[in-house]
């Protein structure tokens, strides 16, 4: 009867107990009783929340939700209670000792494996969480994709430091009874807690697309010229062909055209085309170096129309030639009036 009478005890206890407990975060001295000893630990996966495939070159967010699956795994008891206030405090304890699976203040940081993949992003933190629990809304982290990066799979690793509650002590003066509840005196509740560390690979993938670069080009302008000539040429290192290609140049002063775009056509990956455009060139061009636009509009393996990432053609103004023509004619007029006076002057002589 009087173990029954404990364990009564002890769970309206644990209704009352909250309220009045004294509680430690980290003891520098465990006082009270150790009854039980848990064993396990939170464990914590990471996955991408929406779609893990992007694009070259583009700056994206990347949601990750974490769960906890963490869980008790096993349990052996410490001391034996031996009268009610004891059932009650082990009691007590025992639903303390559950909650170890519970991460504390998570702190997460998103690390690149790959040059080609840059995280923006620091440090995100999660309060708590418990066993068997999914974050309320994803982490949100900004990274950038290299602008000619390869399609294929890119790791990223997700690093997490937590605490978690690794043992609890209780103590009490004693137990009180009285109007028919129970409540400890002097209740007193130590948590000793651990530090962890997880690291949970992450995997993002890029697309397969067209990519094109600029090999070489070839340019010899002079300010004030018209329809000069510039060569491109265009490669597409990407993994798809593409058909109905357009090489199309976006025109600012002193520049203009009126032909600023070149057809290329089907070009496979690895495959290269030259194409030539003309170009004016203001009198009061600055001479100097220049970098002017240039896209390629296409037809993707889809059907659908895609214009490239924007690629700068190199050109250098020159200044223009100077024309020979007016100090020729000064000389000229120079040497008519020189020959008259000289004329002249013999003329006068007797």
């Amino acid at each position: 009867m009087e173990i029954k009478y404990a364990i009564a005890l002890a769970f309206m206890f644990i209704l009352l107990a909250p309220g009045s407990a004294q509680n430690s975060y980290i003891p520098l001295e465990l006082g009270g009783d150790n009854y039980y000893t848990m064993y396990g630990s939170p464990d914590i996966s990471a996955s991408i929340s929406g779609t893990d495939e992007f694009e070259r070159g583009d700056t994206v967010t990347l949601l990750l939700d974490l769960t906890n699956y963490g869980r008790i795994i096993g349990f052996k008891q410490d001391q034996t209670p031996q009268n009610a206030k004891e059932y009650a405090l082990a009691s007590a304890e025992l639903q303390e000792e559950h909650k170890k699976p519970t991460a504390l203040g998570i702190t997460t940081t998103l690390v690149s494996g790959s040059p080609l993949i840059d995280v923006k992003s620091g440090a995100q933190v999660v309060e708590s969480l418990r066993s068997g629990d999914k974050t309320q809304s994803p982490l949100k982290f900004t990274i950038k994709i290299g602008e000619h990066a390869p399609a294929g799979e890119y790791p990223l690793h997700l690093n997490m430091t937590y605490d978690y509650q690794d043992n609890v002590r209780v103590y009490a003066s004693k137990l009180v009874s009285e109007g028919g509840t129970s409540t400890f005196s002097n209740y007193r509740v130590s948590y000793v807690y651990q530090k962890a560390n997880q690291t949970v690979p992450i995997t993002i993938r890029v697309k397969r697309q067209a990519d094109f670069v600029i090999q070489k080009t070839t340019a010899s302008l002079v300010a004030g010229g018209k329809r000069q000539e510039i060569y491109a040429t265009y490669k597409n290192i990407g993994e798809d062909p593409v058909r109905d290609a357009v090489a199309r140049l976006s025109i600012f002063k002193p520049f203009s055209s009126t032909d600023d775009q070149a057809f290329i056509g089907s070009l496979d990956p690895g495959d290269e085309s030259t194409v030539l455009f003309r170009m004016d060139v203001d009198s009061d061009a600055t001479p100097k170096d220049y970098g002017i636009s240039s896209e390629i509009k296409y037809t993707d393996v889809k059907g659908e129309t895609v214009i490239s990432e924007s690629m700068k053609i190199p050109v250098r103004v020159e200044p223009a030639a100077r024309s020979l023509l007016l100090p020729a004619a000064l000389v000229l007029i120079l040497l008519i009036v020189l020959g008259g006076y000289i004329y002249s002057k013999r003329q006068r002589k007797p």
